[in-house]
């Protein structure tokens, strides 16, 4: 047995360097070498994976023969190679590295101390480390990550991490295979940081550095599509900062203005209000009722899914039950039907012939506006019953949210694994 083939005998071992791989036959062999050298170096009893993702260019091989264990990923992409080496991996830490000789993979040792001393994630920080010149774009390296960077403390409350979208990055294993992440795409560096803060984890960070990488071709990433990608997911998993609380502000805004526009006009600082600025807080208030419902279905969505577990869900959640939503929505409906009588009525007095539009519009408008509400109300509630009908769900997920674990994904197909070479 070589040298190298020492760390990766039998399965309680404490370290896996994780390498994702899609043709990188030009620095696989160096990223598992330089691995493999800092777990000797550690006396760390450890090993080197490399997921492929379909590799052409003789990757495996390259890898088997430098003393890694290889996986076949059943599914292309650079989240689903990672999810496939995750669940294959023998021991209790992992530490994920891009292949492409970027990052320091000689020193691995401020991540595994972090990692013993119990935080749940330990983030690599590219900015604190230092990056050689030419080793990030500019657009990303000023623009791409500080904004997204900036977005995830924001929406997730964590001020401690700098560097959102580092590449290096360790985790304890049981506690990610918790999280059951299931991005097949680059936006799985996202979700993983942001499951693990909204669920509750320890993250810290340590310093990295960033070199340019080995490698004579483009990298995988594209620019503007995968930090779309990742602002979408930072947007869509913080439902309570990004739609529950700015339509909670415009429905409010709207209800407030159309109930002081009803009785007449009103000036502001010199600006008069009248029936035009009513049929616009109506609209306000039927758009805020749809983002915080929005909101509130994807909060509900995620706690059933088990995505996020709080332990005090929204106040919008919690009320949107069906049959509070069928207490509101018809008692909206009625009001509504009620002012549309009253509206019935005065132009019934007039011979249903024409009326000042001014008068009546004050009275029509809020009652067509409670009636869609009302309708809106109704529906919901019945979306949300139908969103989290238990009947539905197969058993052990049903038992997997009971004990508040979500439950370990399975691959869409049988992970190939390949012994290495001793």
């Amino acid at each position: 047995m070589s040298s190298s083939g020492a760390h990766f005998a039998g399965d309680n071992l404490e370290v896996t360097v994780l390498l994702p791989c899609l043709n990188e036959a030009e620095t696989l062999e160096t990223c598992v070498r330089k691995a493999l050298g800092s777990l000797t170096r550690l006396g760390v009893r450890g090993e080197v994976l490399v997921s492929d993702n379909g590799s052409t260019d003789g990757s495996p091989e390259i890898a088997r023969r430098a003393g890694a264990r290889v996986i076949t990923a059943p599914r292309r992409g650079y989240g689903a190679a990672l999810i496939a080496g995750i669940e294959a991996a023998r021991s209790r830490y992992v530490i994920m590295a891009d292949a492409d000789d970027s990052y320091d993979l000689t020193d691995l040792g401020p991540f595994i101390d972090s990692l013993r001393a119990g935080h749940d994630v330990v983030m690599g920080n590219r900015f604190r480390g230092g990056i050689a010149p030419g080793a990030m774009p500019f657009l990303h390296r000023y623009l791409g990550n500080p904004v997204l960077s900036w977005l995830g403390r924001r929406l997730f409350g964590l001020r401690s991490i700098g560097d959102f979208h580092c590449g290096i990055r360790g985790f304890d294993r049981h506690r990610i295979r918790d999280l059951d992440l299931r991005m097949p795409g680059m936006e799985f560096a996202s979700e993983l940081v942001v499951r693990a803060a909204l669920n509750g984890y320890d993250l810290t960070e340590v310093p990295t550095t960033l070199r340019p990488d080995g490698r004579s071709r483009p990298p995988h990433l594209r620019t503007w599509r995968d930090g779309w990608r990742h602002l979408r997911f930072l947007l869509v998993f913080a439902p309570r900062r990004t739609l529950l609380w700015p339509g909670t502000a415009l429905l409010l805004t709207g209800l407030l203005a159309t109930i002081a526009l009803a009785t007449g006009s009103r000036t502001v600082a010199g600006v008069r209000f009248d029936v035009n600025a009513l049929v616009y807080a109506c609209l306000a208030v039927l758009a805020g009722a749809q983002i915080v419902l929005f909101g509130a279905f994807a909060e509900l969505y995620g706690q059933f899914e088990g995505l996020v577990r709080r332990a005090k869900p929204s106040p919008w959640v919690r009320w949107l039950s069906f049959e509070r939503s069928i207490l509101f929505g018809v008692s909206l409906i009625l009001l509504g039907l009620a002012g549309t009588g009253v509206a019935l009525g005065e132009w019934g007095r007039h011979g249903f012939g024409d009326l000042d539009p001014r008068g009546t519009i004050r009275l029509v408008l809020p009652s067509a506006t409670a009636i869609g509400l009302g309708a809106i109300g109704v529906f919901s509630g019945l979306f949300a019953s139908l969103l989290t009908l238990r009947g539905m769900r197969p058993e052990p997920a049903r038992a997997a949210l009971r004990s508040g674990h979500a439950p370990v994904p399975r691959q869409a197909g049988p992970t190939q694994v390949d012994q290495p070479v001793h």
